[in-house]
């Protein structure tokens, strides 16, 4: 099948975190609103369209914020509440669409080809929004085109609340006028350097020779300038629950030491979640498992706000640890996996974790990127006596 006949559409939620906070309070509704930055040293999480018209914008420093919109409301937000809803979402569009991919807490792709046979893909796709706006209650925009990075651009084209659909025939006529900052992917010094060269529309972009672009921004220069060109074949990847990290230790000798066991049980966490923020992915559920001498197996898991943070798992992984291990029982195995993963960073001290605290991870992945993932650790995973300095052994 050609490429160009694919049918995709991308569902994007409006302002995901403010919309669930005007939900809970509909006071909000129509306010310039701020998710996040609390303190001076804070970050915008997320803000209201009425925040964007002064020029307010996610990851954004919260002093600049109050500057360009001293009179914002600003709400600290709950994960907890977000990760809630994005789950509901994805539930409702899985049991209702061929092939989903959930690229994010608040943005997911669907491949419909083939389906227009059976029923109009554009009618399809605005049924499958009603009913997000109906059983969910929260506002979302879709783009329908030709491919992914295509769909996407639709999307933010036609946001807040919108929806479109652009024919394969159509596609470079809506590209064309568009600014190169449009392009997902597209970086702000890319966009200087692109500048410089005269070049700021789509348009212009699509007439530089494929060779030149290379010579410019190498590989990326070439991926721009097809995207540019409406040119873009990465599939929709199926959304599964079941993608997940995770890592097990079987003991050198069967123990009944718990506290051993957990230091092993922090340094996997500890290691996974460094795996998850060089991977810039979040998880959203835990599952431990233990492993009696008897090799009786069991699990535990439990759903969490979507995090990456090692002290948030870690408390986690412990608190299910203990409730697994109910039978005064040797073990010989204990395992941790992270699964529901996502695309996405962590909020900065805006759920829980300090700013502070927040640094020293930053601090210590950049230790671990530079020399290996052992280079740094807690204190509180390194085994310094009795039987768990016997238990220990790298997973």
């Amino acid at each position: 099948m050609d490429f160009a006949d694919k049918h995709i559409i991308h569902m994007d939620q409006d302002a995901f975190f403010v919309s669930v906070e005007i939900k809970k309070n509909s006071s909000l509704a129509g306010q310039p609103v701020i998710i996040g930055g609390m303190s001076d040293r804070g970050v915008v999480a997320s803000c209201s369209y009425e925040a964007r018209k002064f020029g307010v914008h996610s990851a954004m420093p919260s002093r600049m914020a109050r500057q360009l919109c001293p009179h914002a409301i600003f709400v600290k937000g709950s994960m907890d509440e977000y990760s809630k809803y994005s789950h509901q979402i994805t539930e409702l569009l899985q049991e209702k669409v061929p092939l989903l991919e959930k690229a994010s807490i608040d943005e997911h792709y669907i491949d419909m080809t083939g389906m227009d046979k059976f029923f109009g893909c554009m009618k399809f796709a605005h049924e499958l929004r009603k009913a997000v706006l109906d059983q969910i209650g929260l506002p979302i925009s879709f783009g329908l085109s030709i491919n992914k990075t295509v769909s996407k651009m639709v999307t933010n084209e036609c946001k807040p609340n919108g929806e479109r659909q652009v024919e394969k025939l159509g596609v470079q006529s809506f590209l064309d006028p568009l600014s190169i900052k449009k392009i997902p992917g597209l970086g702000d010094s890319t966009f200087l350097k692109l500048s410089e060269m005269g070049v700021r529309k789509i348009h212009t972009l699509t007439q530089i020779p494929q060779d030149l672009m290379f010579k410019i921004l190498g590989q990326n220069g070439l991926s721009l300038w097809q995207k540019a060109n409406g040119i873009d074949n990465s599939p929709v990847i199926p959304y599964r629950e079941q993608k997940s990290i995770g890592k097990q230790t079987t003991f050198d000798s069967d123990s009944m030491d718990i506290a051993g066991m957990k230091i092993i049980l922090t340094d996997m966490i500890t290691n996974l979640a460094f795996e998850l923020r060089q991977k810039q992915k979040l998880t959203a559920c835990i599952t431990v498992t233990i492993r009696y001498a008897n090799f009786e197996t069991v699990t535990q898991q439990a759903k969490i706000p979507y995090t990456s943070l090692d002290s948030t798992l870690i408390a986690k992984a412990k608190e299910l640890f203990d409730k697994l291990y109910s039978k005064r029982m040797l073990l010989r195995l204990v395992g941790v996996k992270l699964s529901h993963l996502v695309s996405g960073n962590e909020q900065i001290g805006l759920y829980g974790p300090s700013e502070k605290i927040y640094n020293l991870y930053q601090s210590m992945d950049k230790m671990r990127s530079r020399y290996g993932v052992d280079a740094i650790k807690l204190a509180t995973v390194m085994p310094n006596k009795g039987e768990a300095k016997k238990l220990y052994r790298r997973p």
